[in-house]
């Protein structure tokens, strides 16, 4: 695997194989392929984590009403797929007058699995940063009684804080957990330019798999404000950050990090 070379070095690289620690596209048309085949790529696609969902009889223990809260706050599609499971295991109805807190406008539109869709009751962050989260929960907090569904393992400590210090009325409901995948036959058969990265589990994951990592001249990508954080607290130097104001998503902002690159030689 790949210590530090300098920025020279890493400027010079010829990106050719990403790996994304994600499950790969359903869709043909993601924008991923068409990325790859802009820049010549090879793509990969490969999660470095589960999810494994915490049974009904588990969360139970949690001593959790959930019909009680009238604000949700979701940061992922998974969240909102182990709320609902929960809610069916458990045979709760969720009212109508619900309000759902969502960090993007893509976790929000997720929703239409599970409800009926309507502005006035689904909210969503400006550009999927916290603070404009924040920004949006701050308008409803003094009315609403917030939960706040994540991970057993990796809850969001920036928003953990933000909702006490605000004096937020909330509960921190752990509805599933994470755990490693090994990943190490991944990186016996290739050599990669640059990984991307979307939860703070996959560099933990990374870790587990190659306590002795060294990045060398291995590029870093990483998605959400916990992820960012995760690669630089692991000692890693990050080369792409997103989201951005012009790059909201992770393909968006390899497309600009190539395109600068391509445009310098």
């Amino acid at each position: 695997m790949s210590s530090k070379g300098g920025k020279s070095t890493a400027a010079k690289r010829i990106i050719r194989h990403i790996l994304i620690s994600q499950p790969r596209p359903e869709s043909d048309k993601s924008p991923y392929f068409e990325l790859a085949k802009r820049f010549n790529l090879e793509l990969d696609f490969c999660p470095f984590i589960k999810l494994e969902g915490i049974p009904a009889k588990d969360f139970r223990k949690q001593k959790i009403d959930l019909a009680s809260y009238t604000g949700i706050i979701f940061t992922s599609r998974n969240a909102i797929d182990h709320f609902f499971r929960l809610c069916e295991e458990m045979k709760v109805s969720i009212s109508q007058d619900t309000k759902y807190f969502c960090i993007t406008e893509a976790v929000a539109l997720y929703l239409q699995k599970f409800i009926l869709y309507r502005k006035r009751k689904v909210f969503f962050g400006a550009d999927g940063t916290n603070k404009s989260l924040f920004d949006v929960i701050a308008k409803h907090k003094a009315n609403e009684k917030f939960l706040y569904v994540c991970s057993e393992n990796q809850q969001d400590n920036e928003i953990v804080s933000w909702l006490k210090a605000n004096q937020c009325e909330f509960t921190l409901g752990f509805m599933y957990r994470s755990v490693s995948c090994d990943i190490k036959p991944l990186f016996a058969k290739k050599s990669y330019d640059l990984i991307c990265f979307f939860t703070p589990s996959g560099i933990r994951s990374l870790f587990d798999s190659f306590p002795n990592f060294k990045q060398q001249e291995l590029l870093i990508g990483a998605f959400g404000s916990n992820t960012i954080r995760a690669v630089e607290e692991s000692g890693l130097t990050l080369t792409i950050a997103a989201p951005a104001p012009k790059a909201p998503s992770m393909v968006a902002a390899l497309d600009q990090y190539l395109a600068a690159r391509q445009s310098k030689k």
